[in-house]
C-alpha cells in the first residue's frame, strides 16, 4: 500500500489532526509512546501508509505540525498523543496570523514556508511510493487559510502527479470567532479549486447541530466536534489502512467521485450518531447505517442534499456484513430517490467494505457525497463576503500585508463561478452542444 504524508496547519488543523492520530493509533494498536500493543497482524499490515517505523520498532506518525502561533503546538505536544510525533516535524512561526489571510499567505506564513516544504520533502523521501498528501486546516482563520493556501500551491507545484486531499473547516456565521472569516474563506476556496484534487468540507455549524440535536450535548466543546471529525476521517481512510472485501484508495476515490476536475468538494458524514442514553434502544444494522448516512442531519457540511442532486457518492462500511445486503441497500436508495441523483451518471454510488470495525462498536459507515447542494454553504459565505466587500470593510488590514484589492474581486468571481457550475449541473445545463460546422466544408 502506498504512503500518505499528513500535514496539519493552524490551531483548528492541529486540534482535529491530533484527535485523528489518537483515533487511528488506537485502531492500529499503537500506544502513546509509539510501541505496538495490538492483537492482530491486520493492524500491522498497512501501518506504513500513515506511520514510519523508527529505531527499536517504534511507530511515528508521518505527520508535520505547523502553526504561526506556538500555543496550539504546545497544547498538541503536551497532550496524550504528543509523544507520538517527531519533535523535528513540529514548526512554529514568530508571530500569529491574527485571523488575517494575507499575513498567513504573504508575510508571516511565507517566512517559514521554505522550512515547512523541507520537512515535507524529507518525509516524502522516506516513502517507497508516495500516494499523496492529506492536509487538515480551517478556512476561517489566518494560518490555516492563508498559509494553508500557499502550502497547497507549493505542494501541487512540486508533486503535480500526486493526489492532494484536504479536510477544510468552513466558518459559520452562527459560530463565528471573527468578523473577517468570509474574506479568509473566499480567498482560500478560490485557491482550493486549482490546488487540490479532493476537498472534504466540514462545517462548524453542522457539527454543532449534530452535537446538540443528535448527541444531546448541552454545550459541545471543540473536543467534541474534533472527535466527530476524527471519526469521520478514520472512516474515510479505513480502506487505505486496512485490507477489506472491497477497497478504495485516494486515486480510486478521485476517479469515481470527481466527474469534472473543478467539482471536487465533498460533504462527508458518519454513522452511527446516537446519544449515550439512546444507544441501547437502537439496533446497528446495514439498513440503519444506510438510512443515517443519507440523512441530511448527519452530514458534516451544512447543506441538504434533497435541495440539490447527487453527482456521485461513496459509502465506506466497517464491520462484518454481507456484500449482498450492502448492494441491496444502495440499489434501494437509488431507486427510491432517483430524482436526487443526476441521470447522466448511472450507478453513481460506490461502496467499500472493511471487516475491521472502529473500537467499541460492531459496525459503522462513512459517506462522501459530491452533491450540488454544497452550493448552500458556499452561497452563505459569498453573501457575507459581498456585504462587507461592498463597503471595503477591513480591507486595509489585508492591503497592509502587501495584498492587492484585485485579489478580493478575483476570489469573489471565482466563488460565483464555482457556485454557478454546481447549479448548471444540478439543472442538467452544464453541457454545451458541440456542433460540427466545418464538417461539410471541402
Amino acid at each position: 500500500m502506498r504512503e500518505i504524508v499528513h500535514v496539519q496547519i493552524g490551531q483548528c488543523g492541529n486540534g482535529i489532526g491530533c484527535r485523528f492520530w489518537e483515533v487511528i493509533a488506537d485502531e492500529h494498536g499503537v500506544d502513546c509512546s509509539g510501541n505496538w500493543r495490538g492483537e492482530s497482524d491486520l493492524q500491522l499490515e498497512r501501518m506504513n501508509v500513515f506511520f514510519t517505523e523508527a529505531r527499536g520498532g517504534r511507530f511515528v506518525p508521518r505527520a508535520i505540525l505547523v502553526d504561526l502561533d506556538e500555543s496550539s503546538l504546545a497544547t498538541a505536544m503536551s497532550g496524550t498523543v504528543g509523544r507520538l510525533f517527531s519533535p523535528d516535524n513540529v514548526l512554529s512561526g514568530r508571530a500569529p496570523a491574527a485571523n488575517n489571510w494575507a499575513k498567513g499567505h504573504y508575510t508571516e506564513g511565507a517566512e517559514i514556508m521554505d522550512h515547512t516544504l523541507e520537512l515535507i520533502r524529507r518525509e516524502a523521501e522516506t516513502c517507497d511510493m508516495i500516494q499523496g498528501f492529506q492536509v487538515v486546516h480551517s478556512l476561517g482563520g489566518g494560518t490555516g487559510s492563508g498559509m494553508g493556501a500557499l502550502l497547497l500551491e507549493n505542494i501541487r507545484g512540486e508533486y503535480g502527479d500526486r493526489i492532494v486531499s484536504t479536510y477544510s473547516v468552513l466558518p459559520s456565521a452562527k459560530i463565528s470567532e471573527t468578523v473577517v472569516e468570509p474574506y479568509n474563506a473566499t480567498l482560500s476556496i478560490n485557491r482550493l479549486v486549482a490546488t487540490t484534487h479532493e476537498t472534504f468540507f466540514i462545517d462548524n455549524q453542522a457539527l454543532h447541530e449534530i452535537c446538540t440535536r443528535i448527541l444531546k450535548l448541552r454545550k459541545p466543546s471543540y473536543g467534541d466536534t474534533n472527535h466527530l471529525v476524527a471519526m469521520c476521517m478514520a472512516g474515510v481512510t479505513t480502506c487505505l489502512r486496512f485490507p477489506g472485501q472491497l477497497n478504495a484508495d485516494l486515486r480510486k476515490i478521485l476517479v469515481n467521485m470527481v466527474p469534472f476536475p473543478r467539482l471536487h468538494f465533498f460533504a462527508p458524514g458518519y454513522a452511527p450518531l446516537v446519544s449515550r442514553g439512546a444507544r441501547d434502544y437502537r439496533a446497528l444494522s446495514v439498513p440503519e447505517l444506510t438510512k443515517q448516512v443519507f440523512d441530511a442531519k448527519g452530514l458534516f457540511a451544512d447543506c441538504d442534499p434533497t435541495r440539490g442532486r447527487y453527482l456521485t457518492v461513496a459509502v465506506i462500511f466497517r464491520g462484518r456484513m454481507s456484500t449482498r445486503q450492502v448492494d441491496e441497500q444502495m440499489r434501494n436508495i437509488q431507486d427510491k430517490n432517483s430524482r436526487y441523483f443526476v441521470e447522466w451518471i448511472p450507478n453513481c454510488i460506490k461502496t467499500a467494505i472493511c471487516d475491521i470495525p472502529p473500537r467499541g462498536i460492531k459496525m459503522s459507515a462513512s459517506v462522501i457525497s459530491n452533491t450540488t447542494a454544497i452550493q448552500e454553504p458556499l452561497n452563505r459565505i459569498s453573501e457575507a463576503f459581498g456585504a462587507m466587500f461592498k463597503r471595503k470593510a477591513y480591507v486595509h488590514w489585508y492591503l497592509g500585508e502587501g495584498m492587492e484589492e484585485m485579489e478580493f474581486t478575483e476570489a469573489q468571481d471565482g466563488l460565483h463561478e464555482l457556485i454557478s457550475e454546481y447549479q448548471q449541473h444540478q439543472e442538467g445545463t452544464g453541457f454545451e452542444d458541440i456542433s460540427d460546422d466545418d464538417s461539410e466544408e471541402e
